[in-house]
């Protein structure tokens, strides 16, 4: 009996390992995930797939966050609705206003995902860590 077909300890175990990183591979989340916020920004909590992600965990769309803020520039065309005026002259009978400005104006959201809500998430593979994206929140129509 010869053995040169037989495999040494080191081939047996790295190809244990790469069976094993083989299994693990396949178990690994694919595609989003809807989970459930279990508490709030900024110290939030969200269960996907019985798994609690915490802060540490995850990134959160900067706009679900309460003091994000979207600044939006335009240009409006309208009138004023039809009033009378108050002495009861004919210069003052019932007229209107052209409105015809440029603005801008800034949104500051003043709210944030609850206990309760629903949220997609993403799994992302680093290097070094398993970390998910908080995209969206969603809701069943």
């Amino acid at each position: 009996m010869g053995t040169k077909n037989t495999p040494t300890a080191a081939q047996s175990m790295a190809n244990m390992v790469h069976t094993m990183h083989g299994i693990a591979q396949e178990e690994r989340p694919q595609g989003t995930m809807i989970g459930i916020v279990t508490a709030p920004p900024p110290d939030i909590k969200v269960m996907v797939n019985n798994i609690e992600l915490t802060k540490e965990d995850v990134y959160i769309s900067e706009y679900l966050l309460i003091g994000y803020q979207r600044t939006g520039k335009g240009h409006i065309v309208s009138a004023t609705q039809n009033r009378g005026g108050g002495s009861g002259d004919a210069a003052y009978e019932s007229h209107n206003h052209d409105i015809n400005n440029d603005y801008t104006d800034t949104i500051i959201y003043t709210d944030t995902l609850k206990v309760g809500d629903r949220v997609s998430v993403i799994p992302v593979y680093g290097q070094d860590a398993q970390l998910y994206i908080i995209e969206d929140k969603v809701v069943k129509l």
